[in-house]
């Protein structure tokens, strides 16, 4: 399986995220990079964050980003 442009989008989204309190989200403002506001509402669509322009993680959200640094931490430390 190949990661398509705009599954790498949204993963870099939810990379954003600051884990650390679920009192801290993102707000896309509409003069975002385009693929950066449609990023973030397929994430709204895929009930991943409360709204379309970001906003809080849902508790899916919240775990799918958990997974993700996970895997960026595994994938970028030295041996």
């Amino acid at each position: 399986m190949q990661l398509n442009k705009e599954l790498v989008e949204e993963m870099e989204l939810l990379l954003k995220f600051d884990l650390s309190s679920a009192r801290v989200g993102l707000k896309i403002h509409s003069n975002a990079d385009a693929s950066v506001i449609a990023a973030a509402k397929r994430l709204y669509h895929k009930e991943l964050v409360e709204h379309e322009d970001g906003g809080f993680l849902t508790t899916l959200g919240h775990e799918a980003a958990e997974h993700l640094q996970a895997v960026q931490q595994i994938l970028t430390s030295s041996d």
